[in-house]
């Protein structure tokens, strides 16, 4: 067989063999990590971190998909030292949301949770309702940010993800600690981090907006 006839065999199965399939799922909002390039508003001066997860419903199982959390944990570096805002072990926060479209509005049922036998560890049973977004936040309140020269924030979540789930992980700067929601504008995203995909093993799960100083 000659060379060129092999190939444009091989290129031929590329072709058949059709395009590879995504492992993020097509109405996810943002498929990758990114930083916010807006910063953080001057008068801002809260954080809290947060999580999404959600099911593969391309994957078959999903309906027994589950996202096992240890820990949330969020710090600022301030003045050049890690400040701790949140350290949470066992427990989180949160609701379901709207999938179709992504985050289609505010409006959300509460998000339940089982608790596991280990009490450092809480279940999202996401493979339940796979049409919402188990959308999560840390169960200790809102922090201020100490004064000083802000770097940026970190957020860690500690996480087993089944077959059929992803996660992924980052935080909101806020106006104050204790504003709501309310309409919007109150909140600023930081950015996301990828998405975690299955794995028999604890990950953890992170996000920054601290720039590289390289």
């Amino acid at each position: 067989m000659s060379v060129h006839r092999m190939i444009s065999i091989l290129l031929l199965c590329v072709v058949c063999a059709g395009p590879v399939q995504s492992p993020i799922p097509p109405e996810v909002k943002f498929r990758s990590r990114y930083v916010n390039p807006m910063p953080k508003p001057a008068d801002f001066t809260s954080a809290m971190l947060w999580g999404i997860a959600i099911v593969d419903t391309r994957v078959p199982g999903y309906e027994h998909a589950t996202v096992e959390i240890t820990r949330t944990r969020l710090t600022c570096r301030v003045n050049g030292r890690d400040m701790v805002l949140n350290d949470d072990s066992g427990s989180v926060r949160g609701g379901l949301y709207r999938r179709y479209p992504w985050f289609g509005t505010d409006a959300h049922n509460p998000m339940p949770l089982k608790q596991s036998a280990d009490p450092g560890e809480v279940i999202l049973e996401v493979g339940t309702r796979p049409d919402r977004v188990w959308h999560f936040w840390a169960d200790s309140p809102r922090q201020r940010i100490p004064a000083g020269k802000l770097e940026g924030c970190t957020v860690t979540v500690g996480a087993r993800v089944s077959t059929g789930a992803l996660l992924q992980v980052g935080f909101d700067y806020w106006r104050d600690a204790n504003a709501d929601y309310g309409s919007g504008g109150n909140n600023h995203e930081a950015g996301a981090s990828e998405w975690y995909l299955p794995s028999e093993e604890w990950q953890t799960a992170e996000f920054t907006d601290i720039r590289d100083p390289n």
